[in-house]
């Protein structure tokens, strides 16, 4: 028995990195995944290997995200699990950030964030069941002036988090947020991960599967009366 059978979930960006490894995990445990990514040729590749259904989205849409929903109801009749894991980052602090690289920043990691909870919400609600998670990061636990648009944007979805969480929880819908410090993910490419463990108490960073695993927690059962939370995955970075 699986902790996810017969369960539907879609993950955004699942196309590599976290949602890939989130896509795999949650395939593994019995639920049929739904990958959706602008990156249309990796994102058909993984969904193909965990056996699941890609869609092309693009989350800054509203039209794209209706459409994505409607498919999944039309060909599964549920869904159980919305993993919000698309995202962008930049490292540019307050004064190097340009209008136009805000806008793309907020637009993704907020905005695309909003509106999946918000395209979810009807038949979720409608089921009485569901779980949302959240991608945020440490960045929205505290200040992080070097990717200063990036933080901003996590501290806003560990905001929306917290309200969603209000709004569904009597509809038997869980809404929470995972907090990943240093992970080794195609989005950290360019960077040093040795250079930036070093204040980490555990010496390390982590992989996309130690992510994957704790979305999967968030997912099933084993947290059924975990909801509006903060799920810190950072070595002790923030300790």
């Amino acid at each position: 028995m699986g902790k996810l059978d017969d369960r539907v979930a879609l993950v955004t960006g699942g196309a590599r990195g976290q949602g890939a490894a989130e896509a795999r995990l949650f395939a593994s445990e019995g639920a049929h995944v739904y990958v959706t990514d602008v990156l249309a040729d990796e994102g058909a590749k993984t969904a193909a290997d965990v056996g699941g259904t890609f869609i092309e989205h693009d989350v800054t849409s509203p039209e794209r995200w209706s459409a994505v929903i409607e498919q999944v109801v039309r060909e599964r009749g549920h869904l159980d699990v919305l993993v919000n894991n698309a995202g962008v980052l930049l490292w540019a602090t307050m004064t190097q950030t340009s209008l136009a690289d805000w806008d793309r920043l907020v637009a993704v990691n907020q905005t695309g964030v909003f509106l999946g909870m918000q395209a979810v919400a009807p038949q979720m609600m409608a089921q009485r069941s569901g779980s949302i998670i959240n991608i945020s990061s440490i960045g929205g636990l505290r200040g992080a002036g070097v990717c200063f648009a990036y933080a901003a944007t996590k501290w806003a979805v560990r905001g929306m988090t917290k309200g969603a969480a209000q709004e569904l929880g009597p509809y038997g819908v869980r809404v929470n947020s995972i907090h990943p410090g240093i992970i080794d993910t195609p989005m950290m490419a360019g960077t040093s991960l040795d250079e930036m463990t070093r204040n980490v108490p555990l010496r390390r960073y982590a992989s996309p599967e130690e992510v994957a695993k704790l979305a999967l927690w968030l997912a099933s059962d084993d947290s059924s009366y975990a909801s509006g939370a903060e799920f810190v995955l950072d070595g002790g970075q923030t300790a």
